[in-house]
Formats: C-alpha cells, sequence, structure tokens
C-alpha cells in the first residue's frame, strides 16, 4: 500500500511511516500531495486558534469595561488565560502578528456578538472598529475602564 493510500486508511500510521521517509531522506517515497495538505492545515489551525482566544479575550475586556457592577475575579481569570494563550501562539508562531489588524477586526466582530448575547447590552452602543491593538489587548496592566 503507497502512502497516499494509507492516508484515507490509517492516518496516525500515515504520520509515522511519512515521518520516517523525511528523516530517512527518502523524498521521493513520500505522500508530498497530502504532507503539504497537512502542513498548511497547522497553519490555518494556529491562526483560527488565535482568532478564537483574541474573541474571548476581547468579549471579556468589553464585559470588564461595559458591565463595571458585574465583574468578577472570574472574569479577571478569563482575561488572563487568554492573554497567556495567545503569547504562547506568539512564541511558537510570531508571524501571526502580520495578520494581527485582521484576525482583531473578525474577533471583535465575532465578540460584540456573544456580548450582546451574553449581557443583553446592543452592540449598536459600541463602536464599530475594534478599539484595541494587538499590543493593548496583551497588556497584562489593561483591564478598560
Amino acid at each position: 500500500m503507497g502512502t497516499a493510500d494509507l492516508y484515507e486508511k490509517d492516518f496516525y500510521e500515515w504520520t509515522v511511516v511519512n515521518a520516517a521517509l523525511l528523516r530517512a531522506g527518502k523524498l521521493s517515497e513520500i505522500d508530498v500531495e497530502n504532507l503539504a495538505e497537512e502542513i498548511e492545515a497547522m497553519g490555518r489551525s494556529d491562526r483560527r486558534q488565535m482568532g478564537n482566544r483574541l474573541t474571548v479575550l476581547i468579549m471579556h475586556l468589553l464585559k470588564w469595561q461595559h458591565q463595571k457592577e458585574r465583574r468578577s475575579r472570574c472574569w479577571r481569570t478569563t482575561i488572563r488565560e487568554q492573554r497567556i494563550r495567545i503569547s504562547r501562539l506568539l512564541e511558537d508562531s510570531p508571524s501571526l502578528k502580520r495578520n494581527s489588524t485582521e484576525l482583531l477586526e473578525i474577533a471583535y466582530r465575532d465578540a460584540v456578538k456573544l456580548f450582546e448575547d451574553e449581557t443583553g447590552i446592543s452592540g449598536k452602543k459600541l463602536p464599530q472598529a475594534c478599539p484595541y491593538s494587538l499590543e493593548s489587548v496583551m497588556d497584562e496592566e489593561l483591564l478598560p475602564e
């Protein structure tokens, strides 16, 4: 069975076989097409994770800012946790910063929807564009008033 066939039948075994072929320098035997797709998917996964974490972080920053009377240690913990996780992502993949403006805008739009659902406060009361930069959302000292 060729490595391309193995990809469809047993993904884990496919990864083991292709990793061994790479290490052995047997490049002609590698399932190049599927390997390229998997590598691209890994990059998309990091980008998606970054966007998801930014969404959660921004939503909690919005709640912190617009629901002063409901602030909690839980919200503060969520904000810190997302900042830590995003920092780890950026350490592993610093090039994600290149897309930070786009990722922030997408995350902000999603965060506003979640904010509306959770708080009952209209997103129309919030700025249309993301009021935060990547630096500000990652600032450990920032808890917006």
